[in-house]
């Protein structure tokens, strides 16, 4: 790996890392207990083991921070004592020159596209593939991450990459490529960038591919890369991650777009009910808990839709179905965090928070400014009773989960962040531009 591990704190000692090894055999249901999405085990953003700290800074509770090459925008997953992150490397290109600032365009050059095993003890690489080396097709905003915006997710049998027009690569643990595919060129409206993440459930791997041209949602067999299913869309580009949620022993893939808010049968891909779209440029993912479903958008509009799975089936705009909306304040890039039946969302992408009962869409506060975070493009995360919204700037502020609003700490890092928090046991990883930072408790 062409980074450098910064600092190893003392709490990697011979003494916790026997402490560290022995929690990862303890784990009663290692699927729950890790991250193996970017969104968190149950594709919520919380996490309901674990506790990290309230409070840290550059000396404070960081355990340990690597340099990581190149950019991306791509959460850390984890599983195991595996980190797993995505990163695009510019070829011929080192030093300060390799992690770029905010704004502007990022013009198209060679990149390598790399897959990275992180050992969570300390720092240093497991194992690091090179999936492809290759010039983007299209150019891309930095506004929209890099070209290694999709996270990577995990079974704890395959981690699966996703490069979009670049591929998508599932490798086994242990790094040994298992199967490979192209599913063509994305063509984004302005060259916007690509950034959808698939979402892994049992043996069914599911993509949607919205996009300028024909686009489309496919399921594919994790274990092949075959095809089990394809639907087309009649759908521009979106980002929103598909989720998946079981509901009367059958799974199904809740789709976020700007012309329909569609559920797909997992099985058979069959459409199981749809609503109005949401607005132009769909990038939060959907969440959902305890039968009901939350999709939201907020660009040049915004839509938040609160549905409840038992009376969905067939077109349900304007039914029962649809229990609450909001026609405002919604978030552009952050997904919503549902944690403890509250939904939290920010709005656009700046420090202002609302949060709502998520069965009854009663609000406990709305437009709370965050101060120490007026930009956001990472998704806050939930922990230990507590809320973690990470700033643009480098700034995490953390706030009690509740109807309450409460600031707990304001914590800074040197380093810029878009990438949404990963939270396991007493550990939170957070990626910036430039660093992978294991925050923990010394």
């Amino acid at each position: 790996m062409r980074g450098r591990l910064i600092r190893l704190s003392a709490s990697t000692t011979a003494a916790g890392l026997i402490l560290l090894a022995s929690a990862f055999v303890a784990a009663d249901a290692p699927g729950d207990r890790f991250w193996p999405q970017w969104r968190g085990p149950h594709a919520t953003g919380a996490s309901p083991a674990g506790d990290p700290p309230v409070e840290w800074s550059e000396d404070k509770n960081v355990r340990w921070k690597v340099e990581i090459p190149g950019r991306g925008s791509a959460s850390p997953v984890v599983w195991g004592d595996r980190i797993f992150l995505l990163t695009a490397v510019p070829v011929g290109v080192t030093g300060d020159t390799a992690h770029q600032p905010l704004g502007g365009v990022r013009p198209r050059k060679a990149h390598r596209f790399v897959v990275l095993a992180i050992d969570r003890r300390d720092g240093t690489v497991a194992w690091e593939r090179t999936a492809v080396e290759e010039t983007p097709h299209e150019a891309t905003q930095q506004n929209n991450g890099t070209w290694a915006s999709s996270s990577a997710v995990t079974d704890g049998e395959h981690v699966i990459a996703n490069f979009e027009s670049r591929g998508l690569y599932a490798y086994d643990m242990n790094g040994t490529l298992v199967w490979q595919k192209d599913l063509g060129d994305k063509r984004m409206r302005s060259e916007f960038g690509e950034g959808s993440t698939p979402a892994l459930h049992g043996n069914h791997l599911v993509l949607v591919w919205d996009h300028q041209g024909q686009s489309f949602i496919v399921a594919l067999d994790k274990r092949t890369g075959n095809e089990i299913w394809r639907v087309d869309r009649d759908e521009i580009d979106s980002w929103a991650t598909p989720l998946i949620v079981e509901h009367e022993g059958r799974a199904q893939v809740v789709t976020s777009a700007m012309n329909r808010l569609r559920s797909y049968d997992l099985e058979s891909g069959e459409l199981v009910w749809h609503a109005d779209g949401l607005t132009m440029n769909p990038i939060p993912s959907p969440v959902g808990a305890d039968g009901m479903v939350y999709a939201t958008a907020g660009y040049r509009g915004n839509d938040l839709k609160a549905i409840r799975l038992a009376g969905a089936r067939g077109d349900i705009t304007g039914t029962d179905a649809i229990v609450w909306e909001l026609k405002r304040d919604t978030p552009y890039v952050p997904s919503p965090l549902l944690y403890d039946g509250v939904l939290y969302i920010l709005k656009s992408n700046s420090g202002l928070l609302s949060a709502f009962d998520a069965r009854t869409g009663t609000p406990h506060y709305q437009l709370q400014r965050l101060d120490a975070v007026p930009n956001v493009f990472a998704s806050p995360v939930g922990a230990g009773g507590r809320v973690y919204i990470v700033g643009r700037e480098g700034t995490t502020l953390v706030i009690k989960n509740g109807p309450t609003f409460e600031v707990l700490a304001t914590n800074t890092l040197d380093d810029h962040f878009d990438a949404s928090p990963a939270v396991v046991d007493t550990d939170m990883y957070l990626r910036g531009y430039r660093y992978l930072y294991a925050i923990g408790g010394q």
